[in-house]
């Protein structure tokens, strides 16, 4: 070898070596961190470009001709890429909403005039929550996955600072040489909003299957978090059949459904997302899946067999039994009204409670009168029940002295009670009857109470400032069974209402038996009802007290005699 190709080999490896240092000095490729509050990006290496599909960027192998994956900026104050999303307003008078162009146009946040947290703010209902609902997903014909968590093109100009009539948004993102669209629809007076898929501009370069969904759930509005979290599900409405999922703690669950469906929800102790499908013969297959992490996280999505337009309706707001039933899909499913034969009788309760508050503003007081009606309702009745005990209580005597003489022959005993129960006009089980009338009452009251948005947070008077929650005056540093790690004071005079109310109805030669079971009773109800609804226990307590009003000042028939 020479001379001169000894020194041309030396040439090129100082080209090839000082290269990328000049390249450098002429056009500097800078590190993606907090380094400079705005800076573009090359990205030439793997590492940056892992970077950024973990966070939703387009994959440069998409577009091999193209040097540069995408121009993105540094936030150094948040500590994290920018990118050209859009946030959008949309204000009614039930709703103020955020919406990103992330996705096409996703929710990150909705904040409900209507309601407030305990700090008497507007509840927003997608709180720390990842905007990731009203997702779409697309494969190509490959079966590889589109990214389309990007900032997509907002196509409508024009948004009014307060919606007074319909306005809808419509995105668009170039994919595939063609385009793909979302556009959402609000309406001033309503928690409905329709959603519009448009795939037709890449309908024959994408697989059949399409996936639409909410993800992410929806976060806890109420101060007790652990309480509010009883109460989430997902759901899915298939066939007039209700199916639901509810993860267990430090659990993950994942549930297929195939066929049409009519909806999918997710809910809370007060709120819920439906997707309603315009067409449910468009689904294929329905997803619910849910995970724990702290806290309950519900996914609910569609599999679409139409890879063209596919349209639904969102809604997303309280579970106020008026607007949920006007929906019309049967959505009022997710609310719960208890057992199949208690939920006619808890509508009915909500119904006549909500008539009430049309006239009187306080339902602390709408109880009160509620009380007076039940009990004027059920008067004949308890008269009966007061009248049949009477009886029962004067011939006492006659059946201890009947048990006395067949002690020894069971049979004997029931033949002659049964002829004195019948001589003397006496019903043995006409004091049971009232009671047994009043369960399904107080049944639909708890069920009513407990998990109808219209009682939420409605305070009466003093102490009693959420009917919906136990009526707290002092928290525990411990917990106790049952009872709970709280005092409240409605329990204690409910139950001191209950013993008075039994006493004057016992005879005073009550049956020892008969008295254990009474104080056991007592307990147990005092026990029980602590934490239970502060509007369940005022109700039960004014009830009380009407009926030993009635004990005390309506004379009870004799029993008859023959």
């Amino acid at each position: 070898m020479d001379r001169n190709t000894l020194l041309a080999f030396l040439l090129i490896s100082l080209v090839l070596i000082f290269t990328p240092k000049y390249m450098e000095l002429v056009s500097p490729t800078v590190e993606i961190g907090p380094s400079s509050d705005t800076t573009s990006v090359e990205l030439t290496s793997s590492a940056d470009r892992n970077r950024l599909l973990e966070k939703g960027y387009s994959d440069p192998k998409e577009k091999p001709t193209l040097k540069k994956l995408e121009i993105i900026s540094w936030d150094k104050e948040k500590g994290e890429i920018k990118n050209d999303e859009e946030t959008i307003l949309i204000e009614t008078a039930l709703y103020s909403a955020n919406i990103s162009s992330i996705n096409g146009g996703t929710l990150k946040s909705f904040f409900t005039k209507e309601y407030q947290s305990s700090d008497s703010a507007h509840l927003n209902l997608l709180r720390g929550l990842n905007p990731n609902n009203l997702a779409l997903f697309i494969q190509d014909l490959d079966g590889n996955p589109l990214n389309l968590k990007k900032a997509w093109k907002l196509e409508t100009t024009h948004v009014p600072n307060f919606l007074t009539e319909t306005h809808s948004l419509l995105f668009s993102l170039n994919l595939l040489g063609g385009k793909v669209t979302k556009t959402l629809t609000f309406a001033p007076d309503s928690y409905l909003i329709d959603v519009e898929f448009n795939c037709e501009g890449v309908s024959n370069k994408i697989f059949r299957d399409l996936q639409v969904g909410w993800f992410g759930g929806l976060s806890p509005t109420e101060e007790d978090e652990v309480g509010d979290q009883v109460y989430f599900k997902s759901y899915i409405y298939q066939g007039g059949e209700l199916e639901d999922q509810k993860v267990k703690i430090d659990k993950s669950e994942k549930n297929t459904f195939n066929g049409p469906a009519d909806w999918v929800a997710i809910r809370t102790k007060y709120f819920v997302s439906a997707l309603i499908p315009k067409d449910p013969s468009i689904i294929e297959k329905t997803i619910l899946s849910s995970t724990y992490d702290g806290r309950e996280i519900y996914n609910a999505s569609f599999l679409l067999s139409s890879r063209n337009k596919s349209s639904f309706s969102l809604y997303l707001g309280p579970l106020e039994y008026d607007k949920i039933k006007a929906v019309g899909v049967d959505l009022d499913m997710v609310m719960d009204f208890g057992w199949a034969p208690i939920r006619p009788v808890s509508k009915g309760v909500l119904y006549a409670l909500k008539t009430i508050h049309g006239f009187i503003p306080n339902y602390g007081l709408v109880l009160i009168v509620f009380s007076f009606l039940v009990k004027l309702l059920v008067y004949p009745l308890t008269k009966k029940s007061y009248q049949s005990t009477s009886a029962m209580q004067s011939i006492q005597p006659e059946i201890n002295l009947l048990r006395e003489k067949y002690k020894s022959n069971p049979n004997k005993l029931n033949q002659a009670t049964m002829k004195l129960y019948k001589e003397k006009g006496v019903n043995p089980l006409g004091g049971c009857l009232p009671m047994l009338l009043q369960m399904p009452l107080l049944l639909a009251l708890f069920q009513v109470f407990r998990t109808t948005i219209e009682l939420r947070s409605e305070p009466f008077i003093w102490w009693i400032k959420d009917l919906s929650a136990p009526d707290t005056v002092v928290h525990l540093p411990f917990n106790v069974p049952i009872y709970g790690d709280q005092i409240s004071i409605l329990p204690i005079l409910m139950v001191i209402s209950m013993f008075i109310q039994q006493r004057m109805m016992a005879p005073n030669a009550q049956q020892p038996q008969q008295k254990t079971m009474q104080y056991f009773m007592t307990g147990f109800f005092f026990l029980m009802f602590n934490s239970f609804p502060s509007g369940l226990n005022l109700y039960y307590t004014l009830f009380n007290v009407l009926t030993i009003a009635q004990q005390k000042f309506v004379p009870s028939a004799a029993p008859s005699k023959k």
